[in-house]
């Protein structure tokens, strides 16, 4: 019943999805493969395909170290990762090169789902954080493939969107073998939905084991001169930030300057095509801006020396910079998105801020307050007091990172807990 209903309503928006993919310049690259079209090059019937979705950027960092763990304990296993974004691709090709194939999830209709599994007919398939695509799994579990949730989490959001189709996700979980999830709470949740009980495990972040295997292993490549900071200069740095919290942002520091006038604020944007859109509100409160794209390519405007902002329109950059930094925000949390990665800079060891809105972060924002390396703020003059605070206090700022930086370390380990689970179903 449930299934008739959801597939009808997917015919039906068929051809208004087809257009939004169309009209949208960034869906359009891989479409023939989203729409069933085409499938992924190179797959024969000689090889074991294991298939593992991440949706986008985020989710496939996270797979990093699992997926390249998996390639080692099982290196005939030819691995395929699918994303939906082309960011997620980047990162694919940039951070699994040699170890995972790229494609683009196919639509969940029934007939481009089936006939993606039948040319790629994978051994198993791994879905990271919880990306539900109900006729996949139906279709995998008709056809034999094993299906496990990894780093599984669901948020306030979802978990109250989904009671409302209660028994259809009990379903839909059933085609799980096994749900390693991130935290107690998710673990709760997925159960109040119907997943088996016995088939629900606590093994943590992913992330923690990414960080400081992805950063601390690969030497700063960015510094403060490729920023244009000059030495008397201290940097805050605001990462993924939101519309409406960039002004409480910039807010925030016009109050700092009046007090310290050689902090230099660099953003950058959840969404780097929002660039020219930031440096337009920057501009809107009077301060000087620039774009990291310009300074990489020496068109910076002159005299970009004090009181300033930079906007980081460049991929892939973000984590490291958070080393140049002295303090760090953390953004979608000022605004209700439930907050993004408070582990890039509490790895490298910098004092955490973030707003009241960590709802896709809990457990580690809860990590990092109750340690004393990171501080909830509520408003742009909560913040400007504590960052101030910090900046005048070199004692507390180095505190705060070394206990921000101990909760990465004192969590690793999820990978190999989610591998003694993954491992007896990719064997088999």
């Amino acid at each position: 019943m449930w299934y008739l209903l959801y597939n009808m309503v997917l015919v039906v928006a068929a051809p208004v999805i087809v257009l939004i993919l169309l009209l949208k310049k960034r869906c359009r690259r891989g479409l023939s493969q989203r729409l069933g079209l085409s499938h992924p090059q190179g797959i024969g019937s000689d090889q074991t395909v294991l298939w593992v979705h991440a949706v986008s950027m985020g989710e496939v960092l996270a797979a990093v170290p699992l997926v390249t763990g998996i390639h080692q304990a099982f290196p005939n296993l030819t691995i395929l990762v699918s994303t939906i974004t082309d960011t997620g691709r980047e990162a694919v090709e940039q951070r699994l090169a040699g170890i995972a194939r790229h494609c683009y999830l196919p639509l969940d209709w029934p007939w481009t789902v089936r006939r993606f599994i039948q040319h790629v007919r994978p051994k198993a398939f791994l879905v990271i954080e919880t990306e539900l695509w109900p006729n996949v799994l139906r279709e995998l579990q008709a056809q034999g493939v094993s299906s496990a949730l990894v780093n599984g989490r669901l948020s306030t959001r979802s978990f109250q969107r989904y009671l409302w189709v209660q028994s259809f996700m009990k379903t839909v979980f059933s085609s799980f073998k096994v749900c390693l999830v991130q935290s107690e709470r998710d673990a709760e949740r997925m159960t109040a939905l119907g997943a088996s009980p016995e088939r629900v495990h606590r093994t943590g972040n992913m992330k923690f084991d990414v960080e400081l295997v992805g950063l601390k292993s690969r030497s700063v490549q960015v510094n403060p001169h490729m920023m244009e900071l000059q030495d008397d200069e201290v940097l805050l740095v605001a990462g993924s930030t939101h519309a409406k919290e960039e002004e409480i942002l910039l807010d925030c520091y016009q109050n700092i300057l009046k007090v310290y006038p050689n902090l230099v604020l660099l953003m950058a944007p959840r969404h780097i095509e929002r660039s020219k859109q930031l440096e337009e509100t920057v501009r809107s409160f009077g301060l000087k801006v620039t774009r990291r794209s310009q300074i990489r390519q020496g068109r910076a405007p002159v005299g970009a020396s004090g009181s300033r902002v930079i906007v980081l329109d460049t991929r892939g950059e973000l984590a490291q910079v958070y080393a140049l930094a002295r303090v760090a925000f953390v953004g979608g949390t000022f605004v209700p998105v439930g907050g993004h990665n408070l582990l890039e800079p509490a790895s490298w060891g910098k004092p955490v801020l973030f707003g009241p809105h960590t709802d896709h972060c809990q457990e580690i924002a809860d990590l990092l307050v109750e340690s004393g390396g990171g501080r909830q703020v509520g408003d742009a003059s909560e913040m400007a007091s504590l960052v101030l605070t910090i900046l005048n206090d070199s004692s507390l700022a180095g505190r705060m990172g070394k206990a921000a930086q101990k909760v990465v370390l004192e969590n690793q380990g999820v990978v190999k807990r989610n591998m003694e689970f993954l491992a007896p179903m990719l064997a088999s």
